[in-house]
């Protein structure tokens, strides 16, 4: 192997680390952030902001498909340990969502390059949370339709408003991480 090919593999190993140490960072904002939020009150016991999220589309939007669902994953996992609701229905919920919500924001941006910023974004990843979330209590646990359209108005509403100010701190993120103001 000639220095100029060990140079580039020396270049790529380090990138892989600096993005491995990222990824992990990220995660454990991810963790926090989903900690911090529990004891913010809520006008539903359950119901939660999601300010985590942020992390995850900041995630997507620097390093790709791959890192933001692996910070999704590592979010839900974690904190349902931390919690003790793993494998038990606030999991599931969660899980459900945040996966939704991933695949959602990521084939957006792919489909429709620079058209959503990061505030459009994260308003259809919220959507798409919320929806993947009834749809998984419906079919899963509570299994009434009525109940269901209930709470759904309320839910996507708050979704909305938190959908939007995450979308808004993210985009501030972002500047911030790339250099502007």
């Amino acid at each position: 192997m000639n220095n100029a090919t060990k140079e580039i593999l020396q270049e790529e190993n380090e990138r892989n680390k600096s993005e491995t140490f990222h990824i992990a960072l990220l995660s454990a904002y991810a963790i926090g952030l989903h900690g911090i939020e529990r004891f913010i009150p809520s006008p539903i016991p359950w119901l939660r902001f999601g300010f985590a999220n942020i992390i995850t589309l900041v995630t997507l939007l620097l390093y790709g498909f791959k890192a933001g669902m692996t910070v999704t994953l590592i979010r839900v996992f974690v904190s349902s340990f931390f919690t003790g609701t793993f494998l038990g229905p606030a999991f599931v919920l969660s899980l459900a969502g945040g996966v939704s919500s991933t695949l959602v924001m990521w084939g957006t941006k792919t489909v429709t390059g620079r058209l959503f910023g990061p505030v459009g974004l994260s308003l259809l990843g919220a959507l798409s949370h919320n929806v993947a979330q009834l749809l998984t209590a419906y079919v899963l646990f509570v299994k009434n339709f009525r109940a269901i359209l209930y709470i759904a108005p309320i839910i996507i509403l708050i979704g909305t408003g938190t959908g939007f100010v995450n979308g808004v701190v993210t985009n501030m993120i972002l500047k911030r991480v790339k250099g502007g103001t």
